[in-house]
């Protein structure tokens, strides 16, 4: 008998906030933060089997912004050497989600 679990995309417990994010992108430039987020979410849905819709949007930013994968996460890994792009909102400290 096979399993035919592997098969069935899954659902991320982020799915509902990471959409809203995406299409915040998707309407979005590529500042600081957007580019910061569209790695964080790109790191997060890397071989997540779901979620499809996220992950071709994830294409779309991409194109739309003229970047590929490779030129995001050197952006953003230089972004993050030289400042702090989630800084502290309304004096509370808010947690960076990476999972």
């Amino acid at each position: 008998m096979s399993s035919t679990t592997g098969n069935r995309d899954q659902q991320h417990p982020q799915y509902q906030r990471d959409r809203e994010i995406v299409n915040k992108l998707l309407e979005g430039e590529p500042d600081d933060y957007n580019l910061a987020e569209l790695a964080r979410l790109k790191i997060r849905y890397c071989d997540f089997p779901g979620a499809r819709d996220i992950q071709q949007d994830f294409e779309t930013v991409l194109q739309k912004w003229q970047l590929t994968e490779a030129e995001l996460f050197e952006k953003t890994r230089q972004l993050h050497s030289v400042t702090q792009v989630y800084k502290v909102r309304n004096n509370q400290q808010e947690q960076e989600d990476w999972t």
